[in-house]
């Protein structure tokens, strides 16, 4: 699973397929994570407010990684109509 992601929005919906892909429940999310539940379900919907260290506790849960890159040529608009 590969995506690119530029905005909360896109980030939470990238969480929410790899969560489901692997057949996981938010609260099975948030128990491998150490997290409340609302935590998980406010960072797959977008919600601003969610710390650094909370991204990297879900990323960590479902087996992903965070990896920093030069932006490319694609607008945001194009991104989201992928999704």
């Amino acid at each position: 699973m590969e995506n690119t992601a530029r905005t909360a929005k896109q980030t939470g919906d990238a969480i929410r397929r790899r969560r489901k892909s692997l057949g996981l429940t938010q609260r099975d999310v948030s128990a491998r994570a150490g997290l409340r539940q609302p935590t998980v379900s406010a960072l797959e919907a977008g919600e601003g407010g969610v710390k650094l260290s909370t991204l990297f506790d879900i990323l960590s849960a479902l087996g992903l990684e965070l990896i920093i890159r030069p932006r490319s040529q694609t607008s945001a608009k194009d991104i989201e109509d992928i999704f």
